[in-house]
């Protein structure tokens, strides 16, 4: 098994990083991929990519709809604001240019006469395009020699090879782009690039290899590719400008940055990059916060088992429950749960410690809205106390839920669609059990609190409910886990029918100031965000500001006090 180990990254620590201004800066350019289909569209774009502070573009001109060689070239070359990356992709590799290949030749050597200071030539013409201009490439001038595999990640032994053949081209910069099956497969070309001698590309197509357009900055590549919007892409996978630069602060990231992620299938969804990254910034922590599509927990923890990989928040099921048995140590109440959704990699001898912060965020927030509702105080101990309190799912979430409420001496209630997980769950905390199509007819009293914890209801499928309105009229408190969209349509009904309503938005600020200590061990930034503040957030973004903003107070008056 390929392995992501602490040798790997140490040698990548004779990386220079540039000061501008004062401020550090790594050596790995961002590139914007220019695709107009018009030479107008393109000097546009151009000028978009020098605003967006991009490093270089590549023109793609199989991309045009009419192209003049010698008036276009010249055009777009006194045109650009920036250094320019000629591509002209033919159709065998990936690209839109289906004509004469002879002609797609001169139009790249044309190019490289008109003053252009990239040209990317596509290894299996390499060796004669690099015979062709022997003696003739301007000093500035450098030849990109690619590799594009569509289909999958060679072997770290193939792809040695590959970098080999690239090199004997006498190509200036290598560039192997791939297609990751698994996300396991982008530690491959994190190990071809940080080993390489020579300034190497290595990125790896489609969202399972999103991690390597950002991390290529921690691990040595030359560029990567961001775009002026998002989907407009020149390959599978690519991210925006905007993003790299204001989500994931490329510019600062380096050999020694740490990386943290949210695990999950699916997990594009997670707000928490957006979260973790701002909060990283603010309080000046070396670390990146990105998104981890993962099929199999176990062999990414080991394929990725450097210490630089230093920690994971788990956001979805099957994920959260097979961490228990991928960690050497689990925190005593996530092993009574049975779910971990917060990985911690110990920085001494890379050991990973499990955690469930899920419980903490959402039965604070849950307290929070009932002392308004009831009228109630929680010095006298928890307003959770012989309420009926209803989970919806008995998964990870459920469990934590489940646990946290009991805890707090609420009379538990497990339901879920298949009864017999229901009853499994409610028997290990000591509670009831009912299928989920049995809830509606659930009513045995008045002032229940309801907690879903299932996806039913989330993007894109907003328009579902774990349950009817009417039956909504029984509960004081509902609460929802879901937080994409932050108002679901069960929280929308269940205002309608007089409850007080607890977005998961609340649950994930809560969590999120607990493993943001973990991660950082540094003091964490529960701070006292009042219940109004979180309730009139417009969107999730703002919820950076309040996390900093308060992270900042507590280091200031010396707090060190956890959720």
């Amino acid at each position: 098994m390929d392995t992501l180990n602490p040798l790997l990254v140490s040698s990548s620590a004779g990386l220079n990083m540039e000061s501008r201004g004062g401020v550090w800066k790594n050596p790995t350019l961002i590139c914007v991929p220019i695709m107009a289909d018009s030479i107008a569209k393109m000097v546009v774009d151009m000028a978009k990519a020098k605003a967006s502070s991009a490093d270089l573009v590549e023109i793609r001109l199989d991309t045009l709809n009419s192209f003049n060689p010698y008036e276009d070239l010249k055009v777009l070359i006194k045109e650009c604001p920036l250094p320019t990356l000629f591509t002209y992709r033919p159709v065998w590799e990936g690209g839109q240019y289906d004509g004469d290949e002879k002609e797609r030749l001169d139009v790249l050597r044309l190019a490289m006469e008109l003053g252009a200071d990239y040209i990317d030539v596509e290894l299996k013409v390499a060796h004669d395009f690099m015979k062709s201009i022997d003696g003739k490439k301007p000093e500035k001038l450098k030849v990109i020699v690619s590799s594009h595999n569509y289909q999958s990640t060679p072997s770290v032994e193939e792809l040695g090879n590959l970098v080999a053949r690239i090199q004997s081209t006498r190509a200036d910069i290598v560039k192997i782009v791939t297609t990751a099956l698994e996300i396991t497969d982008v530690a491959r070309i994190f190990q071809i690039t940080v080993h390489s001698q020579v300034p190497i590309i290595g990125l790896v197509m489609g969202e399972r290899g999103l991690i390597s357009r950002i991390l290529c900055a921690k691990f040595g590549g030359y560029l990567t590719f961001g775009t002026l919007e998002a989907g407009v892409v020149s390959a599978p996978g690519q991210p925006t400008i905007n993003d790299l630069l204001n989500l994931y602060n490329f510019r600062q990231l380096g050999p020694d940055t740490k990386v943290y992620g949210v695990i999950g299938k699916p997990v594009g969804h997670s707000k928490s990059p957006m979260l973790y990254n701002e909060a990283f910034k603010s309080a000046g922590f070396n670390g990146v916060y990105v998104h981890l599509l993962v099929d199999d927990l176990s062999t990414f923890l080991q394929s990725y088992s450097s210490t630089d990989f230093a920690g994971f928040s788990s956001c979805t099921i099957p994920h959260k429950e097979a961490a228990v048995k991928c960690c050497d140590e689990v925190d005593p109440i996530a092993k009574s749960i049975g779910a971990v959704n917060c990985i911690i990699r110990r920085q001494s001898d890379g050991k990973l410690f499990g955690y469930n912060t899920d419980y903490v965020g959402a039965i604070s927030a849950i307290e929070d809205g009932l002392p308004a509702r009831l009228n109630t105080s929680n010095t006298a101990g928890s307003p959770l106390a012989g309420k009926r309190f209803v989970v919806i799912g008995a998964g990870g979430a459920g469990k934590a839920l489940a646990y946290g409420a009991k805890q707090k001496g609420a009379r538990v209630v497990i339901a879920n669609r298949t009864y017999e997980r229901a009853r499994e769950l409610a028997d290990i905390i000591g509670g009831d059990a009912l299928s989920l199509a049995d809830l509606a007819c659930f009513h045995p009293e008045e002032g229940m609190i309801l907690a879903n914890t299932t996806s039913i209801g989330m993007q894109p499928n907003i328009d579902d409910t774990p349950i009817p309105k009417d039956a909504l009229k029984y509960y004081s408190l509902v609460f929802d886990a879901i937080y994409t969209p932050k108002i679901t349509r069960l929280l929308r009904e269940a205002e309608e029918s007089g409850a007080t309503i607890v977005s998961g938005v609340e649950m994930f600020i809560g969590q999120a100031y607990e493993q943001f200590e973990r991660f950082t061990e540094l003091p964490g930034a529960k701070g006292a965000v009042s219940e109004n503040c979180v309730k009139d957030l417009a969107n999730l973004s703002m919820c950076t500001q309040f996390f900093t903003i308060h992270f900042l107070r507590r280091q200031c008056d010396g707090s060190t006090s956890h959720l």
